[in-house]
């Protein structure tokens, strides 16, 4: 079988993104001062308009909440050393990223590496991934084992509960073939370290000023990182392979979207809508994912997700195997219907 057209014709995407593979440190400076700037105005504000009806308070979080999430995704484009030249300024501003966000740096990197490396592979399913049966593995199940399938993919769920899951899940980590002495003590530090900050905000505003202002900020940005995660890779049209026949080039471009953001929210997410070429080249830096798209005809033929279909995607919740797409519940019941 001949290999998409989208896919053939970017063979040769190594020699397209290395122009745009070097990381500015002005550029990178500047994104860091304006986000956290930007993040320290809006939970100052959130503070102070605890004094006014708390309604203020929650609209005061949502432009909060999405300085957070950019404060993510600089630390993403520190995960893969892109955002700065310097191997150390990555480190650094990974992990203080990380600990506003929740986020032990080390362990997070190490997950993500490996989702990178298995996104779009049937066989390799579980490294960061949103959990996705086939359909065949969701009708194997027992009733019990489908309603907690069914109830892990609900959108209440997944946005609702999931950020609490951020919050404290990555409060420890077993062992693992992801999780070394490093990762470990990654976990530990962001702990020590997130400790020492709610003691001392603790004391400077109390308890349940923190709680009032923190809390929704982080619950807002976490259903919109979960969102975005979730669209990257589950919507129509997209592209998983056993891993016989899995490829990486094919995955990125065929199995990764093009979520096309209105400016501003493509500026709060750092453009990691270009998820086709991020995952092409994750050393992209991205301030340069756009000019790379631009730049090159050979990424304009991959999945287009807009905003509309971004929610639709939320009604797909399996891979069908033998239609080679994603389908919801209804389809695939209706195909136990059929065989039965």
């Amino acid at each position: 079988m001949n290999a998409p057209k989208r896919t053939r014709d970017a063979r040769n995407w190594r020699d397209l993104v290395t122009p745009f593979e070097h990381a500015d440190a002005r550029r990178a400076w500047r994104q860091v001062a304006a986000t956290l700037g930007l993040l320290a105005v809006g939970l100052y504000c959130t503070y102070r308009s605890l004094a006014l009806p708390y309604w203020v308070t929650l609209l005061l979080a949502l432009p909060t909440a999405a300085f957070l999430i950019r404060t993510f995704m600089l630390m993403h484009d520190c995960a893969h050393g892109s955002l700065f030249p310097s191997r150390r300024a990555n480190e650094v501003l990974g992990f203080i990223a990380g600990v506003l966000t929740l986020t032990p740096f080390a362990q997070w990197r190490r997950d993500h590496v490996l989702h990178h490396a298995s996104a779009g592979d049937l066989d390799r399913r579980g490294h960061g991934d949103v959990l996705t049966l086939t359909v065949r593995e969701y009708l194997a199940r027992s009733w019990w084992g489908r309603l907690k399938y069914r109830l892990y993919r609900h959108p209440l769920v997944m946005l609702g509960l999931g950020p609490l899951h951020l919050a404290v899940g990555q409060r420890w980590r077993q062992r693992s073939a992801a999780t070394g002495d490093k990762e470990i003590a990654s976990v530990r530090v962001t702990n020590i370290a997130l400790v020492a900050l709610i003691v001392g905000w603790w004391l400077v505003i109390g308890v349940k000023a923190l709680l009032l202002v923190y809390a929704p900020v982080f619950m807002m940005a976490g259903a919109g990182g979960i969102w975005l995660f979730y669209v990257q890779h589950q919507f129509e049209g997209t592209s998983w392979q056993p891993h016989a026949t899995w490829d990486y080039t094919a995955a990125a471009l065929n199995g990764s979207s093009y979520l096309r953001l209105p400016r501003p929210l493509q500026w709060v997410t750092c453009s990691i809508g270009l998820h086709h070429l991020h995952h092409l080249s994750p050393r992209v830096p991205n301030y340069r994912l756009q000019a790379c798209h631009d730049a090159n005809p050979a990424f304009h033929q991959v999945p287009v997700v807009t905003l509309r279909a971004s929610v639709r995607a939320f009604s797909l919740k399996l891979w069908d195997e033998d239609l080679a797409r994603l389908v919801d519940f209804r389809t695939a019941h209706a195909r136990e219907s059929n065989c039965c």
